[in-house]
């Protein structure tokens, strides 16, 4: 039996706290602070022992009961763990920041306090008022409602909360494009390098050297900012029958250390480069937080191709990984070997960064075999066979001559009328064929 009393020291004081001790499901005896108002101290001891009865007697689930206590956590609290846990997880921190800068705009646009309040009415809600008031694009939409869904997912396993996302569908990205690439033709990116090699001047701290080398690797590869940003000396084996480079999986966007083929113009590079290089030192410093698409506007636009097209823009990423993913296409390579070669998951991520112009549709249908009578005679003599040819007379059936008894035909010559002396013929027939099976009484 649960009982309620006052200290010692407050046993004279009016209005003093009450104080409770019960036995919880263990055998412990327990002691909590209670209220100033001792009949409401008595009604939470009997809770707490009435509660402790039912833990024995297994009517109450401790792991539902640590779950509910999940949910009632404050969010900054997950959202901290949840920071430590994407850190263990060898993610960079550009995606961490941006992942927990997107979870708490969410959760601070929407008032949520604890994890109990999350659910996907309100999350929709600020995603929208942010499309509609903010302008963002679809594409924008897609990495919040990520970033909120992952942190949701996170909390499951832990028994913190289960997923109120889960369902939630993205936005197509397809028909808000805010961002268009286009990419450039082997002979625009020999202009780029020559411009940038030729210009003696120095943006975003390279060199017009160091930016033509940056160039054509970034084309030869198809590597991402960050990973052009890793390579030293010791990402390249050269000396091998097949010369490699290796992204470490540190700075890899999929997180895995891959290895690719080196093509030979880049070893003819690399063979006079990086002798003079430390073998830790970077080819690209810090290329990753340098504004290349502003080296390739300037660049461009120094030797005359125009920046910005209907067709997109010419940045850095386009120029590079845009550019080797579409020559590679455009050039034999199936596209097995191509998302292989870009490292993608997907051939539909592939198929993205593709830009497969007129020309080259018009230049894949040259190679389109043309259809022939005797697989030696050209279609060109065929169509001059057709030269001429029209509806000839047809010569009437028996069954035309029979049906001539009860319509009069016109004169068919062509093959309009015949099919239009067809069709009466045939009701002609049927109406007569009806007639003699059942004729009509004579009157009297």
């Amino acid at each position: 039996m649960a009982s309620v009393f006052k200290l010692g020291k407050d046993k004279r004081k009016k209005g003093a706290t009450y104080y409770l001790e019960y036995t919880d499901q263990t055998g412990r005896v327990r002691r909590r602070k209670g209220f100033t108002d001792k009949g409401l101290t008595t009604q939470l001891a009997s809770k707490l022992e009435n509660e402790a009865m039912l833990r024995r007697q297994g009517l109450i689930d401790p792991e539902q009961e640590r779950f509910a206590a999940m949910r009632e956590v404050s969010l900054a609290d997950h959202i901290a763990e949840f920071r430590i846990s994407l850190t263990a997880k060898g993610s960079t921190s550009d995606h961490i920041r941006k992942t927990i800068n997107r979870v708490k705009h969410i959760i601070t646009s929407a008032n949520m306090i604890v994890a109990a309040d999350i659910d996907s009415e309100s999350v929709e809600c600020v995603l929208q008022e942010m499309l509609t008031e903010d302008k963002i694009g679809h594409r924008t939409y897609n990495h919040y409602l990520q970033a909120i869904d992952s942190f949701c997912r996170w909390m499951v396993p832990k028994r913190r909360q289960f997923n109120p996302l889960a369902g939630m569908t993205r936005l197509n990205t397809e028909v808000d494009i805010r961002h268009p690439r286009r990419a450039l033709s082997p002979e625009e990116v020999g202009q780029l390098m020559e411009s940038a090699r030729s210009s003696g001047e120095t943006i975003q701290t390279f060199s017009g050297e160091l930016r033509a080398r940056l160039y054509l690797t970034s084309y030869l590869t198809g590597l991402r900012r960050r990973e052009l940003a890793s390579l030293t000396p010791k990402s390249f084996k050269l000396e091998s029958d097949q010369p490699t480079l290796v992204v470490q999986a540190a700075c890899s966007k999929h997180r895995k250390k891959d290895t690719l083929p080196v093509h030979p113009e880049l070893k003819a590079l690399l063979t006079a480069w990086l002798p003079g290089l430390q073998i830790n030192e970077c080819l690209f410093p810090k290329v990753d937080q340098r504004r290349t698409w502003l080296m390739v506007r300037k660049d461009l636009e120094r030797v005359g191709i125009p920046y910005r097209t209907d067709e997109g823009i010419a940045d850095f990423h386009a120029a590079g990984r845009h550019s080797y993913v579409t020559g590679l296409l455009t050039n034999g390579v199936d596209l097995a070997k191509a998302c292989g070669l870009a490292r993608h998951s997907d051939v539909r991520m592939t198929m993205r960064y593709a830009h497969i112009g007129l020309n080259e549709q018009a230049k894949s249908l040259e190679s389109l075999p043309v259809p022939s009578n005797d697989l030696k005679s050209p279609i060109s003599e065929l169509v001059s066979e057709w030269d001429g040819v029209g509806c000839q007379p047809l010569a009437p059936t028996d069954d035309d001559r029979h049906d001539c008894e009860f319509v009069s035909p016109e004169p068919k010559t062509t093959c309009d009328t015949e099919c239009h002396k067809s069709s009466v013929s045939g009701v002609s027939r049927q109406s007569w064929r009806r007639g003699e099976l059942n004729p009509r009484p004579v009157d009297s």
